[in-house]
């Protein structure tokens, strides 16, 4: 039984991999689809926010339809649209287009799979829930660590859109074969009393709760900060003349996103763990001031390549884990009666700062002409929120678990 709830989460995991191109490696992109679509910084990135956007608005739906759907039939459904709206790509001629097929299609798809494979893994571990969607999340994270270099190596020798072809029909062939392993776990944990009724509160009630808002608000605003950096990094590496710079023999650029996608996939399990012993909002307070301190040294040593590899990790080793402590911190005060729906209306936040994080950083950056108010901006709310995390979110917490039924 330990080894079949294991398998499931190496293919889980696959899965999440499969499909983390999109979000992950868009940066690559941008140069050449900035100048063969000849349009600006800020309408360009508004492709990479539908993606977030769409990925997230979608997912109390997609939580919905996997009670109807068999879980690997919707998380197959989601890894065909997802590299189908590369192959797409691939055609457009027209910036809308563009919005279309990346970041409408792109977002469902990524969507319909992270929501997928989370809520089936969480089915597989009842009692590790918070480790289960923390690896799944590391999975997301970590998966285009194994494209980067050959998309940056495609893409230099054959173009965006036969990258865009190839890659897409990778991401459908290596998805699809995880996902044939995926099975639910009623017939195999059910049984044996590993998997109870969650208890808790309904999601209704805890849309009402300041609580929950106060969570979405943080959420919300280190997603910013976190997808400014994703969605951006190649511009900055260009302007901080490092892009073309290399490093043992390796470019600066995808040798950064590669170290950031190990930090970004390490870091949720890892801050799940400490989270578990140190407590969550003391865990958040401290993470997310690492994320603070990092940017500022990232902006100050831009210009020098080991730095600016160095410290781009860093930054994604503070931001990475508001995947697996968000939705920890969630359960733990609402129960898991409708701990799924409650995380899809939770994980919207990330396409509230999709928002912020994207074309608004863009603006800001191509209005003042250089990097620091965005900086600023997102060391402002990283420090905003790991006040709010030990100030607020800590007592208020705690008072509501001291007054539940179901503490």
């Amino acid at each position: 039984m330990i080894a079949v709830k294991w398998q499931q989460m190496i293919a889980g995991l696959l899965c999440m991999g499969a499909i983390s191109s999109p979000q992950y490696v868009w940066t690559l992109f941008t140069p050449a689809l900035k100048v063969d679509f000849n349009t600006s910084a800020a309408a360009l990135q508004i492709t990479f926010s539908l993606l977030i956007v769409l990925q997230t608005l979608f997912s109390p739906i997609q939580g919905w339809i996997a009670k109807h759907i068999h879980p690997r039939s919707l998380i197959m459904v989601g890894i065909v649209i997802t590299g189908a709206s590369w192959v797409a790509t691939a055609k457009v001629q027209s910036l809308n287009m563009l919005y279309l097929t990346y970041g409408g299609l792109g977002g469902i798809g990524t969507g319909i799979v992270y929501v997928g494979v989370v809520s089936l893994l969480m089915q597989w571990f009842p009692k590790n829930r918070g480790m289960a969607a923390g690896a799944a999340a590391a999975g997301y994270g970590m998966g285009a660590m194994l494209t980067t270099f050959p998309i940056s190596h495609l893409l230099a020798a054959s173009g965006w859109r036969t990258t865009m072809v190839v890659f897409g029909l990778v991401m459908i062939a290596a998805g699809l074969v995880a996902a044939f392993f995926l099975k639910t776990p009623q017939a195999d944990v059910v049984q044996t009393g590993l998997a109870t009724e969650g208890t808790g509160y309904t999601t209704s009630y805890v849309v009402k709760t300041p609580l929950f808002w106060l969570m979405f608000f943080m959420m919300a605003t280190m997603a910013t900060s976190g997808l400014m950096v994703t969605s951006q990094l190649a511009q900055i590496a260009t302007d901080f003349e490092v892009a073309h710079l290399s490093i043992l023999g390796m470019a600066a650029l995808p040798l950064a996103m590669t170290l950031d996608r190990i930090a970004n996939g390490v870091t949720r399990p890892l801050f799940g763990w400490i989270s578990d012993r140190l407590g969550r909002e003391q865990t958040m307070a401290f993470a997310f001031t690492l994320e603070a301190i990092a940017l500022t040294c990232w902006l100050a040593l831009a210009n020098h390549p080991v730095a600016f590899v160095l410290l781009s990790g860093v930054v994604f080793l503070g931001w990475g884990e508001i995947f697996s402590l968000f939705p920890a911190t969630l359960t733990d005060t609402f129960g898991t009666r409708d701990a799924s729906r409650n995380y899809g209306l939770l994980y919207m936040a990330q396409g509230v700062g999709a928002i912020f994080g994207g074309p608004l950083a863009a603006w800001l950056h191509q209005s003042s002409g250089n990097w620091h108010p965005v900086f600023a901006l997102a060391i402002g709310g990283d420090l905003l929120t790991a006040l709010l995390a030990f100030a607020v979110l800590r007592p208020m917490r705690r008072r509501f678990m001291q007054g539940s039924p179901h503490a």
